[in-house]
């Protein structure tokens, strides 16, 4: 009696049964194998511009994928492009930063990242975006363990790049005075936030809303000053 009944498989299937699969298995089946071939064609292409030693695409094998792309190693479009793929050395791209950028782009030859950058301008306009890509724009450029500012003639030229599009006269002026200056040798990150929500907040060239008792970085303070005394 025990051995019967240890030898019977109640309430499961025949082993005889073909195996069936729903259309939703076949589907998710054949998803996960196109989604494989595509992260191949990803990998082979960071392959082609990666430096074998280090591997990791270096400042050669960025400046031969923008070639590629027909853009200017300085565009600004790769400035995005590297905050999409949350790089976080300037000028280096590791494979799985060039993973998540290019699978998120569904970009796997030159030819769909090139047609994927002007959708990527749009996304990083996006208001909220855009604060992220600011503030990232400023740590992509500390290049030394433990900086936390970044030189004048260095900010003058991030600033214009990331910008300068959107508030032409308050990064031309700044500029200029951060040029002719000389309190300040170095921009740290909340003199560098200061300055967009200055560009969104206050009237401008007039700057009639400006309140120094607010809790403005002193340079802001300073560059109001300055354009006063420019306008009498």
């Amino acid at each position: 009696m025990m051995r019967r009944s240890a030898s019977k498989k109640t309430g499961q299937p025949n082993s005889t049964n073909p195996i069936t699969y729903s259309p939703s298995d076949l589907f998710r089946t054949a998803s996960s194998k196109a989604s494989s071939k595509e992260m191949e064609r990803i990998d082979n292409l960071f392959y082609s511009y990666a430096n074998r030693s280090s591997g990791m695409i270096d400042p050669e094998g960025i400046e031969a994928l923008c070639s590629d792309m027909e853009i200017d190693h300085t565009d600004v479009r790769i400035l995005v492009l590297a905050w999409k793929m949350k790089a976080e050395k300037q000028g280096y791209f590791t494979l799985e930063e060039w993973r998540r950028g290019l699978k998120a782009l569904r970009a796997d030859t030159i030819s769909k990242l090139s047609k994927a950058l002007p959708g990527l301008e749009k996304e990083v306009r996006r208001p909220s975006n855009f604060v992220d890509f600011y503030s990232y724009s400023f740590c992509y450029c500390l290049t030394e363990e433990k900086q936390k500012s970044i030189d004048i003639e260095s900010i003058c030229q991030l600033l214009d790049l990331v910008l300068g599009s959107q508030f032409r006269a308050q990064v031309d002026y700044f500029i200029e005075y951060l040029k002719i200056q000389s309190d300040y040798k170095v921009i740290n990150m909340d003199q560098w936030m200061g300055f967009y929500r200055f560009c969104n907040e206050i009237s401008f060239p007039d700057l009639s809303n400006y309140n120094p008792e607010l809790a403005w970085p002193l340079i802001l303070d300073n560059f109001v000053e300055w354009m006063q005394e420019k306008k009498r």
